[in-house]
Parts: C-alpha cells; sequence; structure tokens
C-alpha cells in the first residue's frame, strides 16, 4: 500500500522498513566484537613470540609460525574493515530513509540499494573471516 510522502502514515512505513536495518546494525556491531577478540588473541600470539629468542628457548621453534600469524591479523583486519563498511551502509539506510520521509521523498529504492550495499560488505566480511578460520588452527598453536 502507497502512502502519500511525508504523511503520518508515511514515517510509519518508515519506521516499519527500517526494523531489519536496525537489526543488521546490530549484528555487524556484535560481529565486529568478535573480530576484536580474534584480532587481539593473534596480536597477542605475534607479541609472545616476538618477545622470545631466536635460540635456545622453547618457543624459538615456533617462531616459523610469525608469517601466517601476521596473514591471520591482516585477514581479519580486512574483515573488521568490510564490517565497519557493512555497518555504515546500514546507518546511512535508515538516514536517508527518515531524511526521505522529512523531505516527503519516496524512500524504498535507495533503502533497498543501502541494504544490498551494506549485505554485500557483511558478505564479503564472512568470506575473509572464513579465510582466516581456514588457516588459523595448526600444531604450531598448540605449544
Amino acid at each position: 500500500m502507497a502512502y502519500e510522502p511525508g504523511s503520518t502514515a508515511h514515517l510509519e512505513q518508515v519506521i516499519s522498513h527500517v526494523i531489519a536495518p536496525s537489526f543488521l546494525l546490530g549484528a555487524v556491531a556484535s560481529f565486529i566484537s568478535l573480530l576484536f577478540t580474534r584480532l587481539t588473541s593473534i596480536l597477542d600470539r605475534l607479541r609472545s613470540l616476538n618477545a622470545a629468542p631466536d635460540e635456545g628457548h622453547p618457543l624459538s621453534s615456533v617462531k616459523i609460525d610469525l608469517p601466517r600469524l601476521k596473514r591471520r591479523a591482516r585477514l581479519v583486519n580486512r574483515a573488521i574493515y568490510l564490517s565497519v563498511c557493512s555497518g555504515v551502509a546500514a546507518a546511512l539506510l535508515i538516514i536517508v530513509a527518515f531524511a526521505s520521509a522529512y523531505l516527503g521523498y519516496e524512500h524504498i529504492w535507495g533503502a533497498a540499494i543501502l541494504f544490498i550495499v551494506a549485505l554485500g560488505f557483511l558478505c564479503a566480511a564472512l568470506v575473509v573471516l572464513a579465510s582466516e578460520v581456514r588457516i588459523s588452527l595448526t600444531e604450531y598453536d598448540h605449544h
């Protein structure tokens, strides 16, 4: 059902349409928190290996794992960046929807495009995280 742009009914419609992007924004925030936890763990492991002497220390033999850990850190950092882009797109979607209602414009097509963009960034972040997960566990992680 189409509503007159700028009417109260149109504003109610906008509010109902931004519920999904609002949930997406919350999910993205939780996902970023998970990614930061992973990145912190990787960086702690990198620091402990870098602090170990090259020879004569129990961790010296696993220093060979440094390039893999650096790659994991880069992948998680990229996933964080893509997730932030997803959150920005979702927030812009909400802003555009309300600004359109305020100005009396139809918001559906702009909202749809921004929702696709937000989900695209989130999907890309998930793919990058899958790459990181794939290389995350080796025999070096058991020392």
